[in-house]
């Protein structure tokens, strides 16, 4: 399961509203490969469900997540700062064994 704290909803339907995306986009999360530490978050919106996906709701948030990026995610929980030193969207990753100063890549 991934949960979505109650800044990152709020942020998630700003950005949804924004970028002139519908309630009835979910927000896809994948894990790719890349980044300092191997590993990389992905986030966009998508309108369809593929049939690999697997779907988890929190917050009235729908997150959808590919089976492979879920072997990596499973706990995780997506978190937004937007203090002094704000990032941005942050996962909190039990799984990962590493992650790289920015908090964008992760190894496991």
């Amino acid at each position: 399961m991934i949960q979505v704290t109650e800044k990152a909803r709020e942020q998630i339907i700003d950005l949804r509203k924004k970028e002139g995306y519908s309630d009835n986009h979910y927000l896809r999360v994948a894990v790719k490969g890349g980044g300092c530490s191997g590993l990389m978050y992905h986030l966009s919106f998508d309108a369809e469900r593929k049939p690999t996906d697997e779907i988890f709701e929190d917050k009235g948030i729908s997150v959808i997540v590919d089976k492979k990026s879920l072997l990596y995610l499973l706990g995780t929980v997506l978190d937004f700062s937007d203090g002094l030193n704000g990032k941005g969207f942050q996962f909190i990753n039990p799984n990962a064994s590493r992650t790289c100063g920015c908090g964008e890549s992760f190894a496991v």
